[in-house]
């Protein structure tokens, strides 16, 4: 870059109010520092569009390797899937040979399928004991029955 020092920008400043005159001056240097910052801002974003074309490439790169890694893995497992089924279906077929006969297994039933049948086996003296309902009430029949009742 130029090299400005202090002399310099004396020197520069002194020819600029002899040439350009102290009524301009504070005017032509606010341009000049505005067109300076705009020239710092346009540097800085080319700098950073740099940067992110490099970012951008490197993670190209870095995704390639990825994907090569996990076709490399996959294709492993494939193989390993492939000799494993080879080997269940051998030691299979020899189990299968052994034993003859299927074992079977009894049907899964659910432990509470015929809940209505259990309640209604339990009879109606244990019911009024332990306070289970024998019927159903419907939302006015409950509201009848728990009304607080009128005294003459």
């Amino acid at each position: 870059m130029i090299d400005l020092g202090i002399e310099k920008l004396m020197v520069i400043g002194a020819v600029a109010l002899i040439v350009i005159g102290p009524e301009k001056l504070p005017r032509v240097a606010r341009t000049v520092g505005t067109l300076l910052g705009k020239a710092q801002r346009y540097v800085a974003d080319v700098k950073a569009e740099v940067n992110r074309s490099m970012e951008l490439e490197e993670l190209k790169k870095m995704k390639e390797t990825v994907e090569t890694a996990a076709r490399d893995v996959e294709s492993s497992i494939r193989t390993g899937a492939s000799e494993f089924e080879k080997d269940w279906s051998d030691a299979t077929s020899t189990a299968q040979t052994a034993l003859e006969a299927p074992v079977s297994y009894p049907e899964y039933r659910h432990p509470k399928k015929k809940w209505r049948i259990k309640q209604g086996a339990k009879p109606n003296w244990y019911k009024a004991r332990n306070g289970i309902r024998t019927k159903a009430l419907s939302g006015a029949a409950r509201v009848a029955r728990f009304r607080p009742q009128k005294f003459n």
